[in-house]
């Protein structure tokens, strides 16, 4: 479980191929000195187990699978390429952002990036899936950023990036048609499976049925 709280940012050092998937290496000063093989890791807001760290390069190792990389931005990552880096919460820890997985529901397209003054807007198109989980002022994870949605217009919502925000994320290499991981509110989506029967088959029969148990 993760909070969307960035804590810094890391760089793809090496991308290796193999046959269930790709190996990265990535690099993060005084990040990695912190982690222990085995730990979780949200990368980009995708959540992946670490190892082989090494605290003299200063990096670590992951692993993404196949389906992994076809549902998320992943299979993008080069060598060069700043990553948001967040490590697991543990008992005790303050929950500054919201509640977020690192489970990807879709990805989404940026559509515009918008500087005014101190504050950079971004809009982003969001996938059925993640736009029928989404609401006004709820929260919505970009990139693992923990974010308010500012404005929701149809299918695009718009997040508000504050200046510290923009400075310790890797927000600013976002540019128009760049696709983003987006995760939607985790009480959405339990309350959206909750109500799936009543969907299905009506509230009014939903009473009946509960009546006719036993």
């Amino acid at each position: 479980m993760f909070t969307g709280l960035v804590e810094t940012v890391g760089t793809i050092q090496v991308r290796e191929e193999f046959e269930q998937g790709v190996r990265f290496r990535i690099v993060a000063p005084g990040f990695s000195e912190a982690l222990s093989e085995g730990e979780s890791v949200a990368l980009d807001g995708v959540c992946h187990t670490v190892f082989d760290v090494d605290c003299g390069s200063q990096s670590f190792w992951f692993e993404s699978i196949r389906t992994t990389l076809s549902r998320t931005t992943l299979g993008e990552f080069v060598p060069g390429r700043e990553v948001n880096l967040e490590r697991a919460i543990r008992a005790g820890d303050p929950m500054g952002g919201h509640l977020v997985q690192g489970h990807v529901d879709g990805t989404g397209e940026m559509i515009e990036v918008e500087a005014a003054g101190e504050t950079v807007f971004l809009r982003v198109r969001l996938p059925a899936e993640v736009r029928r989980l989404t609401v006004l002022y709820g929260s919505i994870a970009i990139d693992g950023i923990s974010l308010t949605v500012n404005r929701l217009m149809e299918d695009v919502a718009e997040v508000a990036i504050i200046p510290y925000t923009f400075q310790h994320t890797n927000v600013s290499r976002l540019g128009s048609g760049d696709r983003v991981n987006l995760e939607a509110d985790m009480i959405g989506k339990y309350v959206d499976r909750l109500l799936e029967p009543y969907r299905s088959t009506g509230t009014s029969a939903v009473r009946a049925e509960g009546r006719t148990k036993p």
